[in-house]
């Protein structure tokens, strides 16, 4: 059984990658699962300067998911490329550092720094963030803002680049599209929704930013549907984001055409839901006598 992968000229052992905001920096999880085993794993968003993230409360469980407004919490680039990669130069998966800016500056900066580190096989653009410079409109939410920004990166780097889009917006081919066109290599989708959750004793939302990125199995289906419209908008790779909890979850990923899956908010309910899920894509291929998951296409008619 050949679970192995291409997304583009980036070669993954199996379909499966831990994604950025729930897996740490990878390290995190090295005592629980065997990282080797997995396609790979994205880390926690990178910024070039550290950032405290949002005020707490900033995660509250809901009904079949979560919600968090964590901020984007992180340690910082120069923190990351001293401290948490020398120890992960030893394993053997595909590391790729999920990064985010303020500015269009900022992630052309973040891009460039990183491009040098040879250990580093892909880039994943947070594109849901505000730029301070357009009055605080979303890189995402915007096609000839988020053009700018991914071909400012594209200038900065040779690593493979991925761009991760935002579901909260009127059409996301455009700016699947848009991604594309300013040179991505490859597409996550989605990122969490917005959402929000209100406290009935106190009357105020449980969250001090009031809203968060609701994700896990409630938006399974929503995200299902934008990477099946995404795959046929665009001619590379998808990467399908959304409620992943099991190998049926991720095969039905996989037939509406993502090459590949990233792994959330499982990772807080069993650290090692991506080794489950790995065997779950395996049997469900062995049952249904699949030989490579190229040959998983979903009947259209």
């Amino acid at each position: 059984m050949d679970l192995s992968v291409e997304l583009g000229s980036l070669c993954l052992n199996n379909p499966v990658i831990a994604a950025s905001g729930t897996f740490g920096y990878g390290l995190e999880y090295s005592s629980l699962v065997d990282l080797n085993a997995l396609g790979g794993f994205s880390t926690k968003g990178l910024s070039l300067k550290p950032k405290a993230g949002n005020p707490v409360p900033r995660v509250i469980e809901t009904s079949s998911g979560m919600l968090n407004s964590i901020g984007l919490e992180n340690i910082g680039l120069e923190a990351f490329l001293s401290e948490k990669l020398p120890q992960l130069k030893n394993f053997n998966t595909r590391i790729i550092v999920n990064f985010f800016g303020d500015t269009t500056q900022e992630y052309a900066a973040m891009a460039r720094a990183l491009s040098d580190v040879e250990r580093l096989d892909a880039l994943e653009m947070n594109v849901s963030c505000p730029n301070v410079e357009k009055g605080g409109l979303q890189f995402s939410s915007d096609a000839g803002v988020l053009t700018e920004v991914v071909s400012a990166v594209r200038k900065a780097t040779g690593k493979f680049l991925i761009v991760k889009l935002s579901p909260n917006v009127t059409d996301i081919t455009l700016l699947a599209k848009a991604a594309e066109n300013a040179g991505a290599d490859a597409l996550s989708v989605c990122n969490t929704f917005v959402g929000m959750s209100i406290d009935l004793k106190t009357r105020k939302p449980h969250l001090a930013n009031r809203t968060g990125g609701l994700s896990g199995p409630a938006i399974k289906p929503l995200a299902l549907n934008l990477v099946y419209q995404t795959v046929r908008a665009v001619q590379i790779p998808v990467i399908g984001i959304g409620g992943i909890s099991s190998g049926e979850d991720a095969v039905e990923f996989l037939l509406a055409g993502a090459k590949a899956v990233q792994i959330g908010t499982a990772n807080f309910i069993d650290p090692a839901s991506t080794l489950h899920i790995i065997e779950g894509i395996h049997r469900y291929c062995l049952a249904n006598g699949v030989s490579n998951l190229s040959e998983l296409k979903m009947r259209e008619e």
